[in-house]
C-alpha cells in the first residue's frame, strides 16, 4: 500500500476529485495546492495534482514540484479538456483522468513508481552502453556495430539508446511515443515502426534481430540477437 498526497482545494479530497482513488488501497494525505505542503515527503510515493480546474495554477506547481525542490513523481489529474493544455514541459510523470476507473487508476500509479526505479542497464554507465558487437556513446552521440560507425539521425539514435539500455524489456509502441518522442509528439505510433524498420537496416542482417518484435504488443532489445528471437520476430516490422 503505498502513500500518495492529493494536491486540491476540493473540502472532499480524493472522493470528489478522483473517485477510483477511494477504491484502492492506498493511504492517501489530502494537502493545499502548495508546495510547501511537500516539505516532508519521505515515504510518498506520488503526488496527485489536482489540475481539473486551473490549469495556470496546476502547471505552475507542477513545474516547481519537479524541480530543484526533488519531490516525488506527480500524476496530473485532469478534465477531459485539460489534455490539449498538458505538455513534456510541466514535469509531470504521467496524466489520469479524473473519471478514470481503479484499474487505470493502478496501473498508472504503478507504472510511475517502476518508473522511478533505476532502468537495467547494458555493460557501463548511461552515457556508455556495450552491448554485444553495439557500442552506443550517448557523449558524443555515436553507435558502432563492430568498429562501424551507424550513420543515425538524431530520433533513430535516441530510439536505439532507449531500446539498449532496456535489454530485455517488452516496449509497447505508444510507450516508445512517450518516452522516445515525448507527450508533445501527436504523430501515430506508425512512427515507431518506420524508424525500427530504418534501424535494422543499418544495423545490417547480422545483428538486425537485436530488435525483436514482440507481435500485437511492440520491440524489445535482445542482446542475444539472432539466437533468441527466432520464434519472437514477426515479418513486415
Amino acid at each position: 500500500m503505498a502513500d500518495l498526497v492529493m494536491l486540491t482545494a476540493e473540502p472532499d479530497g480524493a472522493a470528489r476529485v478522483l473517485p477510483a482513488l477511494t477504491l484502492l488501497a492506498h493511504h492517501v494525505r489530502v494537502a493545499p495546492m502548495s508546495p510547501s505542503a511537500l516539505v516532508e515527503h519521505d515515504g510518498v510515493a506520488a503526488v496527485l495534482l489536482d489540475a481539473r480546474t486551473d490549469l495556470v495554477a496546476a502547471r505552475a506547481l507542477c513545474r516547481t514540484l519537479s524541480g530543484p525542490m526533488g519531490a516525488p513523481p506527480v500524476l496530473l489529474v485532469l478534465a477531459e479538456g485539460g489534455f490539449t493544455a498538458v505538455s513534456r514541459t510541466w514535469g509531470a510523470a504521467d496524466v489520469v483522468l479524473a473519471s478514470a476507473g481503479p484499474a487505470e487508476v493502478e496501473a498508472r500509479l504503478r507504472m510511475i513508481a517502476e518508473a522511478e526505479q533505476p532502468a537495467p542497464q547494458a555493460h557501463g554507465s548511461s552515457e556508455r552502453v556495450e552491448v554485444g558487437d553495439l557500442v552506443i556513446d550517448a557523449s558524443a552521440y555515436t553507435a558502432r556495430v563492430r568498429g562501424r560507425a551507424l550513420d543515425l539521425t538524431y530520433k533513430e539514435f535516441e530510439l536505439l539508446r532507449h531500446l539498449a539500455q532496456n535489454p530485455g524489456r517488452v516496449l509497447s509502441r505508444a510507450q516508445l511515443l512517450q518516452e522516445v518522442w515525448g507527450y508533445d509528439y501527436f504523430g501515430g505510433t506508425r512512427t515507431v515502426d518506420v524508424h525500427v524498420r530504418r534501424l535494422r537496416a543499418k544495423l545490417g542482417s547480422e545483428h538486425d534481430q537485436l530488435i525483436g518484435t514482440v507481435r500485437n504488443v511492440g520491440y524489445r532489445f535482445d542482446p542475444r540477437g539472432r539466437d533468441a528471437v527466432a520464434g519472437g520476430r514477426s515479418s513486415g516490422h
